[in-house]
């Protein structure tokens, strides 16, 4: 094929971030055919605004057109596992977003399954979704492209050259990210989300560390550094007594059944570390870091903030509507403006990559064994956490 003919699937925030950064290739090697999405006001506004011709409110819809080559999933991670399996036994290739699953109690009837469900339970549910997953790739020969956009990032780009020139070897990674909490409603609720702060948001920087590490292995070696064993804590601060008293709450405060701050530890196979932080208690904006520490370099990758640009404005209003940066509270003060947000995170990089494998036939940086990978080392963490005691994934 020449050019790769996409439907989205899904019409909200994530949606909207792919189709921006879709468009520099519509039209040479890209075609976006149909958006689907449940909310008929919802898909016409994101059509309209995207110029996009053909809308539905049934996905099946979507995947029954003879045009369509690729599906991009932006919904909530619950509904990936269905929608995953019809799109591969229709024939298309997927691009999926973060997390690739979870454990979402469907067997178990009523509200807040995560104080009710043991987290072995869940490792177990967890991994099932994923077996079925990727059976279904499998046997119907699609690819399947996991949406880790930290792997993409101009920073862990250039982390990954310092990895490969120096020779070194990793010792121990540093990752978090974090942010004043999530408006989504789905994200309150572990039976929609699969989880709270530690699949949410700390996917992103296990799949980095992961994929490092994996790296590493693979350039030196000829063969991946793979993950021994997992430690985990989780928490939920914004039930402290005192911060339910404050009068004022900066921070995202109705959370149900999930977690609102997590750590990890990973061991690798080589005995080193990865460390990880999520947490749904930090202001000043969205933290997207990663700290590594080799044995003869050390390179840090700030997505952000970073400070390519630096503004203080002594009142908010005087920046007006300019963007600034992502879940920042106020723009009064001194503040880390990105010039271009989208490209620091590494999003136009990541699916240009998609659209490249789909056209070439090859796989991309960022597929199916990241994505599973990513869920074993979270619900692992998850079972730690209960358990209070280490667990081994090998």
């Amino acid at each position: 094929m020449d050019k790769v003919r996409l439907g989205m699937i899904g019409s909200q925030f994530a949606a909207h971030l792919h189709l921006n950064n879709y468009e520099k290739m519509r039209g040479l090697k890209l075609e976006i055919v149909g958006i689907a999405s449940k909310t008929e006001a919802s898909v016409q506004k994101t059509a309209k605004e995207f110029n996009v011709s053909s809308i539905y409110t049934d996905y099946r819809k979507l995947l029954e057109r003879k045009d369509v080559d690729v599906v991009d999933l932006c919904v909530p991670t619950n509904l990936h596992e269905e929608m995953i399996i019809a799109a591969a036994e229709a024939g298309k290739h997927i691009i999926c977003e973060k997390p690739l699953t979870g454990y979402f109690g469907e067997d178990i009837e009523g509200e807040e399954i995560g104080f009710r469900v043991s987290r072995e339970r869940m490792l177990k549910g967890a991994m099932e979704s994923c077996s079925r997953i990727r059976k279904a790739v499998e046997k119907n020969r699609i690819r399947f492209c996991y949406a880790e956009d930290w792997v993409y990032a101009p920073s862990l780009t250039k982390v990954k050259r310092i990895v490969k020139v120096s020779g070194g070897t990793i010792m121990d990674i540093r990752a978090e990210e974090s942010h004043s909490g999530s408006h989504a409603a789905y994200s309150r609720k572990w039976k929609t989300s699969g989880g709270g702060s530690l699949l949410r948001l700390g996917a992103h920087p296990v799949s980095a560390a992961l994929h490092l590490k994996y790296y590493e292995g693979e350039t030196r070696d000829g063969k991946p550094i793979r993950v021994r064993s997992v430690i985990g804590e989780v928490g939920r601060h914004t039930c402290i007594p005192s911060f339910q008293r404050e009068p004022k709450k900066w921070l995202v405060t109705s959370w149900e059944d999930v977690e609102d701050w997590s750590a990890v530890i990973v061991t690798f196979e080589d005995t080193s570390k990865a460390t990880i932080f999520a947490s749904d208690g930090v202001l000043g904006g969205t933290r997207n870091t990663m700290q590594v520490y080799l044995s003869n370099a050390v390179a840090f990758a700030n997505i952000n903030p970073n400070n390519a640009v630096e503004v203080y404005a002594p009142d908010p209003g005087i920046l007006k509507d300019e963007y600034i940066a992502e879940k920042l509270e106020t723009k009064a003060g001194w503040n880390y403006a990105s010039p271009d947000e989208d490209w620091m995170r590494g999003y136009p990089q990541e699916l240009e990559d998609f659209v490249d494998c789909i056209l070439q036939g090859k796989e991309p940086i960022s597929g199916l064994d990241l994505a599973e990978d990513t869920m074993k080392v979270i619900y692992s963490a998850y079972l730690s956490a209960e358990k209070g005691q280490r667990i081994n994934l090998h």
